[in-house]
């Protein structure tokens, strides 16, 4: 006799507690294996594949692509130990305890309880055909006492910030789970709810027409765009930051970078000269490489630098992690920023590859623009900036010249140090980019 088995969402590690289907990976009716991947999510922090620890026949899928679920919401149930479909590994029903390599399964197996199909949970409101309304809320319940079945705290925000009282809902996930959805579709319905009329003025009095409010297109904070908005509102809130900035001489570094790449070796980036930079400059001001305790009242000096850069691509801002930075020459920083970068482009970075970073270097230089005061990356205590390296006038060895220059801005954690020690963290490295036998005298 076939055992129906429910697979939820499992913990997928770095505090987070959702995520975006993306794409599914099997259809119900087809016969899956033990830790053979279902479906493809994205979450805060990158892309990842789902594999389900139970081998048999899909029997349900809940969620389609593009739904946002919370960490502990039903993914696929499978029927195991089928006669027309054998369990492909012999106990299945045990599960694989390998949901996610690194990651561990949210709930022991033998605690996963059967479910049966009819049981599923239903789907978000869907839109009317043919009238771009949606379907109408459920009634609403009676107010009760005891917990509100919420399992995401982005439910609990979403409802907290439109003072919508979550008692008064009714859950359209498992065991009446109050979902996003449901929270979305009780705001959508009191804001349509009709007022009382409005009073209606003598003809001889009546009061001029007002202009209809602007309408606009509503873009939902999720994914990496959420979690960078969470992050940069933390970062706002929690430390005083200030900014100083320097113009340089950036001629006889790219000279020197032309002469590194004239060997014919692996190519070195400007990036990862810059890294090399941060790297010399960080071992001498190691207090610009911290991080603050508050809890303590205490300042953390880390003893490793964890390089994070910025990175644009389609899905967002995402800051890969060169690890242990401090231990690497120009020529391995380079190589590692281009492995990041293009598993960024791609989007196959793994959480531990977002994640760790002591200190951030940032090229917006790439967007054609010279300066900027970024908001530092929290619980980071310091960001380089580099912007667009351009020909300009400039005094050299006393006469005007055209040179290569380049502004560079510095933001600290003004908790972490005073003006004095960021000033001159940023003039070792305004020093290193005009005279590279700087770096080289350090080292």
């Amino acid at each position: 006799m076939a055992q129906v088995l429910e697979f939820r969402l499992p913990d997928l590690g770095e505090g987070l507690t959702e995520a975006l289907i993306v794409r599914w990976l099997v259809e119900v009716g087809e016969v899956v294996a033990v830790d053979q991947p279902v479906v493809e999510v994205e979450t805060a922090k990158a892309m990842v594949d789902v594999p389900c620890p139970y081998g048999g026949v899909v029997t349900a899928r809940f969620g389609e692509e593009g739904t946002e679920l919370p960490v502990g919401s039903p993914l696929v149930t499978v029927a195991v130990g089928t006669p027309a479909h054998p369990d492909p590994a012999g106990d299945a029903a045990e599960g694989s305890g390998n949901v996610l390599v690194g990651y561990g399964t949210s709930e022991a197996p033998a605690r996963r309880r059967r479910v049966r199909r009819e049981q599923a949970a239903p789907a978000a409101p869907k839109a009317l055909k043919g009238t771009g309304g949606v379907q109408a809320p459920a009634p609403t319940p009676a107010r009760v006492d005891g917990p509100v079945p919420v399992i995401s705290p982005l439910v609990r925000r979403l409802a907290r910030e439109n003072g919508l009282d979550l008692r008064e809902l009714a859950g359209s996930g498992p065991d009446g789970l109050i979902l996003r959805a449901d929270v979305e579709l009780a705001l959508r319905a009191g804001a349509t709810r009709p007022g009382p009329p409005a009073p209606t003025a003598a003809p001889e009095s009546a009061a001029p027409a007002t202009a209809a409010p602007a309408e606009g297109t509503r873009v939902p904070l999720k994914g990496i765009r959420g979690a960078v908005a969470d992050k940069l509102s933390r970062s706002r809130r929690e430390i005083p930051d200030a900014t100083c900035w320097v113009d340089a001489d950036a001629t006889e570094l790219m000279h020197t970078r032309v002469l590194m790449n004239g060997g014919g070796g692996p190519k070195i980036s400007l990036l990862a000269l810059f890294a090399r930079i941060c790297a010399a400059a960080l071992a001498r001001y190691p207090e610009l490489n911290s991080t603050v305790d508050l809890e303590a009242r205490e300042i953390v000096r880390l003893d490793r630098v964890h390089l994070g850069f910025a990175a644009q691509t389609e899905r967002g801002l995402v800051v890969p992690v060169v690890r242990d930075a401090h231990t690497r020459n120009a020529e391995a920083l380079s190589a590692e920023i281009a492995r990041l970068t293009e598993a960024a482009r791609t989007g196959t970075l793994t959480p531990a590859e977002l994640t760790g970073g002591t200190f951030t270097l940032n090229n917006y230089g790439v967007f054609g623009v010279d300066g900027s005061t970024p908001i530092l990356n929290h619980p980071e205590a310091a960001m380089l900036g580099v912007g667009r390296i351009v020909p300009k006038p400039w005094v050299h060895e006393g006469e005007l010249a055209v040179r290569q220059v380049v502004q560079l801005s510095f933001t600290f954690d003004h908790r972490v140090c005073d003006g004095g020690t960021a000033g001159g963290f940023l003039r070792y490295v305004a020093d290193c980019v005009e005279q590279p036998a700087v770096l080289l005298r350090t080292l």
